[in-house]
């Protein structure tokens, strides 16, 4: 049973975290990547896109000098893409999602990943993608990445509960196991009388 219950937390892990974060990081082609802030300046990015690349997911990469990026009630940064005048994607970003990856060994900063949306609708023509400072202070801010896939699988929303509750199935299944395992006690060898000394059985 604990093989079964084991099958069972591994499966909800798949489902429920890491089919999620596949499906946002490498499902579809990768249209480009945009520097959106160095040196302590924001530009906007200005993108072609067509209705061949719908639908498309949107990324931000941040670099900072911070092992984590704690904040719950805080914005870190802020972003809007529009055509035409008209907003087709307006987000509020903080970071805190995910584990960052290492920018280089020889150096301490990190790059902190988060997902801006999705434009499921596509007209062709260009697109203004602005990022900007949300109101989290004291995040020490190397650089930003905008970074845009097309033709991205979208996340079947019945995914992560499903998974959680089989993760929670297979990890108390895997206790309850593991107590009845060790629920009892090895047998004292004093509880039964010694061997005769003489007459039959002496040893």
């Amino acid at each position: 049973m604990r093989f079964l219950f084991a099958l069972i937390l591994l499966a909800g892990i798949g489902i429920g975290a890491i089919y999620p974060w596949a499906m946002s990081n490498f499902s579809g082609r990768e249209i480009g990547v945009w520097r959106v802030y160095e040196l302590g300046r924001f530009r906007p990015a200005t993108v072609s896109l067509s209705s061949r690349d719908e639908p498309v997911r949107v990324l931000v990469d941040l670099t900072a000098k911070a092992e984590r990026i704690v904040s719950p009630q805080h914005t870190v940064l802020t972003l809007t893409a529009a055509t035409n005048g008209r907003t087709v994607l307006a987000s509020t970003l903080q970071f805190n999602h995910s584990d960052p990856r290492e920018a280089s060994p020889q150096l301490p900063d990190k790059i902190f990943r988060d997902e801006a949306g999705l434009i499921t609708n596509v007209s062709p023509g260009s697109y203004v993608f602005t990022v900007g400072p949300g109101d989290a202070e004291d995040i020490p801010i190397r650089a930003v990445d905008l970074i845009l896939r097309s033709g991205v699988g979208e996340v079947d929303r019945r995914a992560q509960p499903v998974g959680f509750s089989l993760m929670a199935v297979g990890a108390i299944g895997l206790m309850l196991g593991l107590r009845r395992r060790g629920g009892g006690s090895p047998e004292n060898p004093n509880s039964q009388p010694p061997p005769p000394r003489w007459g039959r059985g002496a040893k």
